[in-house]
C-alpha cells in the first residue's frame, strides 16, 4: 500500500494553473468561485488526479508499470484542505484508489488503477 497526505495552498493551485494552462477563475479568484456558487478556489481535478497517479505508480512498484487509471471527482478540495491518498492491491494488476479530506469526506470515488505485473 502507498499513501500520501497533501495540504493544498492557494499557491500550489496557482502554480498548477499556471504549469498546465488552466486559468479558470474558480480555481484562481476567490470573490469568482464565490460569485458561482463555490465557497471560494478549489483545486483542479486534474491536480488530485496527478497526486493519486502519482500514489498508484509508487504502489504498483514503478510508473511505468501503471497501465490505466480512473476515477470520479466527488466533492472539492480547498486551500487548507488536507487530503489522503492512498492506493491498495486488491488482485493481480490491480489497485483500489482512495482519496479523503480531513472531515473523512471522500474526494475521489469509483477510483481504480491497473498495472502491469
Amino acid at each position: 500500500m502507498s499513501e500520501r497526505k497533501v495540504t493544498f495552498t492557494k499557491e500550489q493551485i496557482a502554480a498548477y494553473a499556471e504549469a498546465s494552462g488552466d486559468h479558470n477563475p474558480i480555481h484562481l479568484d476567490d470573490d469568482f468561485a464565490r460569485s458561482v456558487g463555490l465557497p471560494g478556489v478549489i483545486a483542479h481535478g486534474m491536480l488530485q488526479m496527478g497526486i493519486a497517479a502519482t500514489v498508484a505508480s509508487e504502489a504498483a512498484g514503478a510508473p511505468t508499470r501503471l497501465r490505466r487509471l480512473s476515477v470520479r471527482f466527488a466533492g472539492m478540495v480547498v486551500p487548507g484542505d488536507t487530503v489522503t491518498f492512498s492506493a491498495e492491491p486488491i488482485g493481480a494488476g490491480r489497485l483500489d484508489i482512495r482519496a479523503a479530506n480531513q472531515r473523512g469526506e471522500a474526494v475521489l470515488t469509483k477510483a481504480s488503477a491497473e498495472y502491469a505485473a
